[in-house]
């Protein structure tokens, strides 16, 4: 009975996901990839059993769940035990290829969801070390988790690929300009002073480059918006263009105001409620904006934000680099200090208003769940974790202090749409605050920031990047918002569309100051006549 209650759920998920498919235009043109990509392994694996000998059968294809051979002292460790468990949830149906950005560009299995579930199977289950041939392959995987979206089998490929990077950076030795690079990039990015430092660095080799094509012949980047870069130039990685990945995405000013101290407590409100407010790495140095912007909204509407000392990266950045030990010391401490709010004055909810580290946070509990000293404190933090979006759902939030007549085009970030979930509720509070809101066109592809991937992966990122700034000029925009601070460096770097926190546009609408980046836009917006053209907003 439950093994036909298992097929039955499978067939259920299988029509929604083809009917999901067929409705998105720009998910219907990418099925044409996942139909032609069934056949490398299909046509090795014509019959899969489920459980004892029973199969699942569609139509001129057979599905079934993935079949492991651990031996019983490998499941003994629960992080392989939790990998084994993922991996036999896997039918083989290929419906995540036609969401993969990597396989999208490059066309090759082994550089899809699929083909990487498969090298890891080999590489868990034999308890070998890993080859390049499967670092080379997990490498170019963005974890954007649009696969978790697509797939019909709930497939939670990224605990897998997260084991796969630890046991990666145990058992294989990169080649010492890979090595110099990972440790470098791990060693300044979670640490807002080292980081600043290292952005001013960056500044002044801009200037003394002058970073135009020049610049890119030097070191090696593919040309800008070049639609025809093949897949070998795409994919080169070495030293000079990585460091000019990084050069590139560095501003050529930092903001100013920026502080290294966080206050205790920032009182806004009533005290009729009490948030905690991630400040983090990265983004407290690249836009300080948005929190202070954060904070005004949240003055607005009787919520106190405290700003807790000894509070610092969320250990995304790290974790995705295979850095188990760093990322969980973040994560350690981080929940020390959280937990301490909870008990004292207690905490309404922890607001992240980075996406990605939202999405590392709310997966604490399961990061830790095998440490006895954390695991519960872990939890409770995870559980009261939550998006600024998602918050200021829950709230009456007020009427747009002023009316707007920009036009908004929402890139919905893949750790915002894709690892928690929320898709729908930023354009809902930005129509709400009087935006016109655009859905960009393959708006679930990922716009190539994932973390340090436009820094590792740089050809593969700038081609996402491109393609997805081609699809935002398609809804001829006055300004592009989202919620990630990595998506906005990434697009930023290839487009003069002013590219906006949204809570920046939402504070800004009920009574904020205008977001900077638009009182430098030359004219104002709001005044514009929407029959002019637009051209000169289009990406470049």
């Amino acid at each position: 009975m439950a093994r036909a209650i298992d097929r039955c759920r499978f067939a259920l998920a299988l029509a929604r996901n083809v009917a999901a498919l067929r409705a998105d235009p720009s998910r219907r043109r990418s099925e044409a990839h996942s139909t032609a990509s069934c056949g490398l392994i299909q046509r090795k694996l014509s019959k899969f059993t489920l459980g004892q000998g029973m199969t699942a059968t569609a139509p001129g294809v057979t599905y079934g769940l993935m079949q492991t051979s651990f031996s019983l002292a490998q499941l003994a460790d629960p992080h392989m035990r939790e990998s084994e468990k993922i991996l036999r949830s896997c039918v083989h149906c290929g419906f995540c290829t036609a969401t993969c950005p990597t396989y999208l560009l490059l066309g090759d299995e082994l550089d899809s969801p699929r083909g990487r579930i498969y090298l890891i199977k080999d590489m868990l289950e034999n308890g070998k070390p890993a080859t390049q041939e499967i670092v080379k392959h997990i490498d170019r995987c963005l974890s954007c988790l649009s696969c978790m979206t697509t797939c019909p089998s709930g497939v939670h490929y990224m605990h897998l690929v997260d084991h796969a990077r630890t046991y990666i950076e145990k058992t294989y030795v990169r080649d010492l300009r890979d090595r110099f690079v990972r440790a470098l990039l791990a060693y300044v990015l979670p640490y807002r002073g080292r980081f600043r430092l290292a952005l001013a660095g960056a500044s002044i080799v801009q200037r003394l480059l002058s970073f135009h094509a020049a610049t890119h012949k030097l070191l090696r980047l593919p040309a800008p918006r070049d639609p025809h870069t093949p897949p070998r130039e795409m994919t080169r990685t070495g030293l000079l263009r990585r460091v000019g990945a990084m050069i590139a995405l560095a501003p050529q000013r930092l903001p100013s105001g920026a502080k290294d101290a966080n206050p205790p407590l920032v009182s806004t409100g009533s005290g009729r409620k009490r948030v905690a407010l991630l400040t983090g790495c990265a983004q407290a140095v690249l836009a300080p904006s948005i929190n202070e912007a954060t904070i005004r909204l949240l003055a607005r509407h009787n919520v106190d934000v405290v700003l807790p000392q000894g509070e610092g990266c969320c250990g995304a950045l790290v974790h995705h680099m295979g850095r188990d030990d760093e990322a969980l010391g973040f994560a350690r401490r981080n929940i020390d200090v959280w937990t301490r709010e909870i008990d004292n004055g207690g905490l309404d909810a922890i607001l992240i208003t980075a996406s990605g580290c939202g999405t590392t946070i709310k997966d604490y509990g399961f990061m830790l769940r095998d440490d006895p000293a954390y695991a519960e404190r872990a939890a409770r933090v995870s559980a009261i974790a939550k998006d600024i979006t998602e918050y200021l759902d829950a709230l009456d939030l007020a009427k747009p202090a002023r009316p707007s007549r920009l036009t908004v085009a929402y890139h919905s970030a893949c750790s915002m749409q894709h690892g928690q979930r929320i898709a729908d509720v930023p354009k809902r509070l930005l129509r709400s605050a009087g935006f016109k809101v655009k859905d960009i066109p393959e708006g679930h592809i990922c716009c190539g920031s994932a973390g340090t991937y436009n820094i590792l992966q740089p050809g593969l990122a700038m081609a996402l990047r491109d393609r997805k700034l081609a699809n935002i000029a398609k809804t001829r925009p006055d300004v592009i918002a989202t919620g990630n601070i990595g998506c906005i460096t990434q697009l930023a770097s290839g487009t003069t569309v002013p590219i906006v926190h949204t809570i920046e546009l939402l504070d800004w609408a009920t009574g904020g100051p205008k977001p900077t980046i638009l009182r430098e836009v030359a004219g104002d917006l709001l005044a514009a006549d929407k029959s002019a053209p637009q051209t000169e907003l289009a990406a470049r």
